[in-house]
């Protein structure tokens, strides 16, 4: 069985859902936070992982 569980990237500036992403739960405990490309912002900004 895969420990690797879909999450959602929201935007840090305007709460979009932007991206969907894997993670391994196992290996990794803390929220991602990575730096995306955010369409209605029309920027790079940083999004962090949220709740289903």
């Amino acid at each position: 069985m895969s420990q690797e569980r879909l999450i959602k990237l929201n935007c840090s500036q305007c709460q979009r859902t932007n991206y969907w992403s894997e993670k391994n739960k196992k290996k990794v405990e803390r929220k991602i936070e990575l730096k995306k490309f955010c369409k209605w912002c029309r920027a790079r900004t940083p999004h962090k992982e949220a709740k289903k």
